[in-house]
């Protein structure tokens, strides 16, 4: 017996998909967003809810679950690594009053990521909590070549990475969730 779970998709249509296209919760009207704004929120958005499907349907233990070591990455460390990440993004917004570290200094967001409900529930609030907090903070700035910070970011670039920060790890949440359960898709 292999503890290789095999692989599977809930999608029909297309069997190396998450799900089908037409219960894509990330596929709205078809119409694109109209302007460079729009279209970052757009991408922002989809990310957000892509590690959000990924997470779905499994137990703290399962969102605990270590990839390979000596990694210490899971799911529920992605999660909170997130949070913590939408925090920096706003101290680096508003760098005058910075807001204090969520889990603590190095890699204490995965080292913490333990398979306690608490643990997981709380993860989840503080992701949404942290990046309603940064979309605020981010609203302030309309104009995307506006430098914000003391480094003098241009908003653009906030945007833009933050875009990156998530599709990086919607890769990681990809390999994990195959690793825990099989299931498969984009």
């Amino acid at each position: 017996m292999s503890d290789v779970p095999e692989r599977w998709t809930q999608a029909s249509v297309y069997p190396d998909m998450w799900t089908d296209p037409d219960e894509d919760p990330r596929n709205n009207d078809g119409v694109s967003p109209d302007g460079e704004l729009a279209t970052l929120q757009d991408f922002l958005t989809n990310y957000r809810l892509t590690l959000r499907m990924k997470c779905e349907g499994l137990d703290p233990e399962q969102l605990a679950r270590r990839s390979v070591p000596p990694s210490t990455m899971s799911l529920l460390g992605l999660l909170r690594h997130l949070a913590e990440v939408e925090r920096d993004w706003r101290n680096w917004i508003r760098p005058e009053n910075p807001a204090p570290k969520l889990y603590g200094a190095n890699d204490a967001d995965f080292d913490g990521a333990v398979a306690e409900q608490a643990v997981v529930d709380s993860a989840f609030a503080d992701l949404a909590r942290e990046q309603a907090a940064t979309d605020t903070a981010l609203a302030a700035h309309p104009d995307l070549g506006e430098r914000v910070g003391k480094e003098s970011f241009a908003v653009r670039e906030l945007w833009v990475h933050r875009i990156e920060e998530y599709a990086r790890h919607c890769g990681h949440a990809d390999l994990l969730r195959e690793r825990i359960d099989g299931r498969v898709g984009q």
